[in-house]
């Protein structure tokens, strides 16, 4: 599987946006996009018009990286949106929050969604009471994410929801607080989507996808 190991910031400072994928030190003085630092490279501080190409290819990475999705995994969500009769753009956005590392981060049992997808694929999540280690497997209405009731799977949730109390979305639910556990009540809409992604322009991504 591929894996960026470069550091992750530099991705912030390449979309000049942050993306939170360092969970609590993105909102600390030492974020890159609040120090005004250049895009990462030796012409980082060239300034060169955007082609029409380029603002949307620039779209399309920020939802990629903001959700922690491969340029593979990201066809298959644009596939799926494209059978649905709705709004496609809207259906991907959807289809990505309903991911089940996205769920556990929204929920507050992890910092950040890499620090999700690391505790799913470590088989500290159970969906439905049976355990779960693909981050990926999309949700449906009325499945329940608990932490396993063990005493390492559990610090690692608390030590999270104690720090940061998590503003859970309306199509999720706390069902439990001492023994971590969640429910999605309903299907997630454009409404729901995470607030700091919520700007992005789906539109200009289905353009260039369908290239």
């Amino acid at each position: 599987m591929a894996r960026f190991i470069d550091p992750v910031c530099k991705r912030c400072r390449r979309e000049k946006v942050k993306l939170y994928l360092k969970g609590s030190r993105c909102y600390t003085p030492k974020c890159p996009i609040d120090r005004e630092a250049p895009p990462p490279g030796m012409h980082g501080l060239r300034r060169s018009k955007v082609s029409e190409y380029g603002i949307r290819l620039r779209e399309k990475q920020k939802l990629k990286f903001f959700y922690g999705v491969l340029e593979r995994q990201f066809r298959r969500y644009f596939e799926l949106a494209g059978r649905s009769p709705a709004n496609t753009g809207e259906v991907m956005l959807t289809l990505l929050e309903r991911r089940l590392d996205n769920v556990v981060h929204r929920l507050g049992f992890a910092p950040s969604r890499p620090a999700a997808r690391s505790l799913v694929a470590h088989g500290h999540v159970l969906v439905n009471g049976r355990k779960c280690d693909i981050p990926s497997v999309l949700l449906r209405a009325g499945d329940s994410i608990k932490v396993k009731t063990r005493e390492r799977s559990l610090k690692l949730a608390r030590t999270n929801l104690q720090s940061t109390p998590p503003q859970v979305p309306d199509f999720l639910m706390i069902t439990n607080n001492d023994e971590p556990e969640g429910k999605m009540t309903r299907l997630p809409t454009r409404q729901d989507v995470d607030p700091r992604i919520s700007d992005i322009r789906e539109q200009l991504i289905i353009e260039i996808a369908t290239r």
